[in-house]
């Protein structure tokens, strides 16, 4: 059994992949809008797509580690213990969380295979994972769009549940998942 000063806080690796993965998502997004500053076709946009692409998967390929890391100790206990239903809540958010961090680039890659183009991922060039069909590419590209902009809201929201915890309701939510101090 875990010592309880294991369970005050996440352990490192968490830690580290927890705000290595909100860094990717930000790079994700940065691509994703930057391309816009640039003519359609031009190299640095058709390269901020490639990059999107790439990093995209990268959030694919790791969340499946942080599953692996979230199974592998018990939960830091928040102190005090919040009601039930805000338990319920934040069970619910972060399940959708991981959901968005394997929908969006399993859709990114489906959209890409539908569209009849590479899926590339760092000199690699990944499989299709359907083939061609443009109203299918339509239709992915128009649901990943719409869930990339919910996105801009969902991860603000649970970044501000994280504050409200910390400043306004002042229980350790926030303290379990910041790095150490030493």
């Amino acid at each position: 059994m875990p010592s309880p000063a294991l369970t005050e806080r996440y352990r490192t690796p968490s830690i580290v992949l927890h705000w290595a993965m909100l860094l990717l998502m930000v790079a994700v997004y940065a691509c994703i809008e930057l391309r816009e500053l640039f003519p359609k076709g031009s190299d640095p946009r058709e390269n901020l797509k490639a990059l999107h692409f790439m990093l995209g998967l990268c959030v694919l390929a790791l969340v499946g580690l942080r599953v692996a890391l979230r199974f592998s100790a018990p939960t830091p206990r928040i102190e005090p213990t919040p009601p039930r239903a805000q338990q319920l809540m934040s069970k619910l958010v972060h399940a959708a969380l991981y959901v968005f961090m394997v929908g969006m680039p399993l859709a990114g890659w489906l959209y890409l295979s539908a569209k009849g183009k590479p899926v590339p991922f760092f000199g690699l060039e990944l499989p299709a994972l359907m083939g061609t069909d443009p109203d299918a590419a339509k239709s992915i590209k128009e649901v990943h769009e719409t869930v990339g902009v919910a996105g801009y809201w969902f991860i603000g929201l649970h970044a501000a549940a994280a504050l409200f915890h910390h400043h306004v309701i002042k229980d350790n939510t926030l303290l379990r998942m910041l790095p150490s101090r030493g």
